[in-house]
């Protein structure tokens, strides 16, 4: 095979600048003819010499930023090098060129990334820490990420972000949990600001490039919002169409959340089956289908406020609103039961191996369920829950409505290979027989 030379170097910077690099990625600085780069790295970068005679091109990042692979593909065939902040793969446009002109074509050269940097400042284990971007990402990922005891680092979008977050701590009865405020690290102006969500405040000295490390604490009788599906009820916003957390923990079991997999949620109400499945694994997606404008509106505040603001939601009626969605790799079927053909439609959207699972409270809805996996398969089962409550003077047994629920899964074809070996062996005509 033939060996491609790269033509796109990435070299990674710190704050420091050119002397913080090492030799080989300081040696591409300063040969390149054509610097492609955020203005600050161009600032620091200006004063290098070409060591031959001409003219360096300096290109700062276009806006949009996603026009910069139309900049590079212009420039494509020259040796070209971009330069970015700290491990260019981490939350950085390493991967992304590497994606977009083939990793053969591009170089990449990292520096300590800014999670590595803070990990030493502060002696954490990388193991033992959690890592976010919020750099022109909602607030609200963070949400998940605040449990008992967690250690999280933060890149942060600017000098406001800090406050914001504690603001979030604070609202989520984390108040006493230690934010530090690491700003420039590496360079000459390094600095760290330490104190607690309660005691941070907007005047605070944060630059607008720094990285956020929390100490989660939680206050006593917080509530706790643990990222394994069946959240207590009491975290959703809902008008009662509701999967309560014990049918729902079962439900998102019998789906089984695989992170990078979409599920559809049809019939979502307020949305707490998409959004548990999306909670599970930070690139785990999900789309929720709702024909009702207000439940719409839950689903929007109900996933920002549990931390997964990306869940997409399509306002219509199945099975029409199914058309033209990616194609899942589960589905839940929460409402909608009667539309005619829409237990069809999902089998048919689901590659193999893809899983249906579909809940039902009514008579009607039993009977379509027991119809169809009578003709393709899957389980049913009846869960019946029976909760503990006030009886006058005294407590009784308050049975909730049974749900019936269907779990399907599409066949995987075998390969024709295992087939043949299936086969039993054919017997040999007997001899003498007329062959």
């Amino acid at each position: 095979m033939k060996q491609v030379k790269p033509w796109l170097t990435v070299v990674g910077m710190g704050d420091d600048g050119p002397d913080g690099l090492a030799p080989a990625a300081r040696a591409v600085v300063e040969q390149a003819r054509v610097v492609v780069g955020g203005q600050r790295h161009l600032d620091l970068v200006g004063h290098l010499d070409l060591p031959g005679p001409g003219e360096r091109e300096s290109i700062p990042w276009p806006k949009p930023f996603g026009a910069l692979a139309e900049t590079l593909d212009r420039l494509r065939g020259r040796p070209v090098c971009v330069l970015a902040t700290g491990d260019p793969t981490c939350y950085g446009v390493g991967s992304i060129l590497a994606q977009r002109f083939g990793r053969e074509a591009v170089r990449i050269i990292p520096a300590p990334s800014a999670f590595s940097l803070a990990r030493a400042r502060l002696g954490w284990a990388a193991q033992e820490v959690e890592t976010l971007s919020l750099h022109g990402r909602p607030l609200a990922l963070v949400q998940p990420f605040i449990q008992p005891g967690a250690r999280l680092l933060v890149l942060s979008a600017n000098a406001n972000t800090p406050a914001e977050v504690a603001r979030v701590l604070r609202e989520r009865g984390y108040g006493r949990s230690r934010l530090t405020v690491l700003s420039h690290l590496g360079g000459g102006n390094e600095r760290m600001h330490a104190g607690t969500a309660d005691s941070y405040r907007s005047e605070d000295a944060a630059a607008d490039l720094n990285t956020l490390a929390i100490e989660c604490v939680a206050d006593p009788g917080a509530p706790l919002a643990p990222r394994t599906p069946g959240l207590a009820d009491e975290f959703y916003e809902h008008d009662g169409q509701l999967t309560k957390h014990e049918v729902r923990a079962i439900t998102l079991a019998a789906l089984g959340p695989v992170p990078g997999q979409l599920l559809w949620d049809v019939g979502a109400g307020c949305g707490s089956i998409g959004i548990e499945w999306m909670r599970t694994h930070p690139e785990c997606r999900a789309v929720a289908i709702e024909p009702d404008g207000r439940r719409l509106e839950m689903i929007a505040a109900n996933s920002a406020a549990l931390g997964v603001p990306g869940i997409d939601v399509v306002n219509g009626r199945a099975v029409a609103a199914l058309e033209g969605l990616a194609a899942p790799d589960a589905v839940f079927v929460g409402g909608g039961i009667t539309e005619p053909g829409l237990l069809d439609v999902c089998r048919a959207a689901l590659g193999p191996g893809g899983r249906l699972v579909a809940n039902v409270v009514s008579v009607e809805g039993e009977a379509i369920l027991d119809q169809w996996q009578r003709a393709h398969g899957g389980s049913l089962t009846r869960i019946a829950v029976t909760r503990c409550e006030p009886l006058g003077r005294f407590r009784g047994w308050r049975p909730m409505a049974p749900v019936t629920q269907l779990v399907w899964t599409k066949p995987v074809p075998r390969p024709l290979a295992m087939l043949d070996e299936a086969r039993p062996p054919q017997r040999s005509p007997a001899a003498g027989a007329d062959q």
